[in-house]
């Protein structure tokens, strides 16, 4: 383990000034379940750790039916695994926690920590992209707001400058009729990164729906919308044959790469597939 200054902040403005002070090789400190892995292997470059825990706020959860889940950057996944209110609410959010590496890692990773590493692969950002999760941010100028959709500008990279610390995610409460679905796939069914994850989330009124959003996971260098097959469902009613031309959209939409785990056109073809699944799963969901 390479040595390192560790440095404790009680308030977002003294950590803010630190990361600033120190420069590009001091990294918060969260959960840790990435960051001590990385510095014991050599694969990041770390002269200063910010230890965020002592700072207040960063622990709280509320959960409304009308204005939805609000959750701290401490947060771990497996809080929020087992809190009633993501299970029953936001069924897709909770599978994706559900396969999340390891209980043990669930233990300590945060979820905050997970969208922050930015990863193509992550679980938890598909669902919380296809819900219209908000993300907050604090600044040296002040607190700052963006949608989900918007942070993320690359593999490993975000628009957080330095000095910005992520405070916390919020899910807006979903309407009557929602429904919600997260399917992952991967070369093994558990301690795996997704192959392709797709989320999905459906709002209707009576036979039309009023609104869909589709997540592409590990298909992309950041996780995708597809906003061409979510058009066509947008005002519809959804039949099987909407469903097939949904996926099929879906899979003009991403842009995956070969790698070790699969190739560009498996990834492509499982699109198709884990979207029409998905789509069906919503619909049933909602019903």
């Amino acid at each position: 383990m390479r040595r390192f200054a560790y440095h404790e902040p009680s308030t977002l403005e003294e950590a803010s000034r630190l990361l600033i002070e120190l420069g590009d090789k001091a990294h918060v400190l969260a959960g840790g379940t990435d960051l001590f892995v990385e510095i014991r292997e050599r694969l990041r470059d770390v002269s200063d750790v910010v230890n965020i825990k002592k700072i207040p706020g960063m622990t709280d959860i509320t959960w409304d039916p009308n204005t939805g889940l609000t959750f701290g950057a401490l947060i771990t996944a497996r809080q929020l695994e087992i809190l009633p209110g993501v299970q029953q609410t936001y069924p897709n959010f909770a599978e994706a926690l559900r396969l999340l590496a390891s209980i043990q890692v669930r233990n300590r990773a945060t979820v905050v920590g997970n969208i922050c590493r930015a990863s193509p692969s992550a679980d938890t950002i598909p669902p919380l992209l296809a819900d219209g999760a908000i993300i907050h941010i604090y600044t040296p100028k002040g607190m700052r707001r963006m949608p989900l959709a918007e942070f993320f500008t690359g593999p490993g990279r975000t628009r957080l400058e330095r000095g910005d610390i992520v405070t916390g995610i919020v899910l807006p409460a979903p309407t009557p009729g929602s429904g919600r679905s997260y399917l992952k796939h991967g070369r093994r069914k558990a301690m795996e990164l997704a192959t392709v994850g797709v989320a999905v989330s459906l709002e209707r009124d009576g036979d039309l729906c009023t609104d869909a959003r589709i997540a592409l996971g590990a298909v992309g260098p950041t996780v995708l919308r597809a906003p061409g097959a979510e058009a066509l469902l947008k005002g519809a009613r959804i039949t099987d044959a909407l469903i097939a031309q949904a996926g099929a959209q879906a899979m003009a939409e991403c842009t995956p790469i070969s790698n070790v785990r699969a190739s560009a056109d498996y990834r492509r073809n499982m699109v198709g597939v884990l979207t029409r699944r998905a789509l069906r799963q919503a619909m049933e969901a909602s019903q």
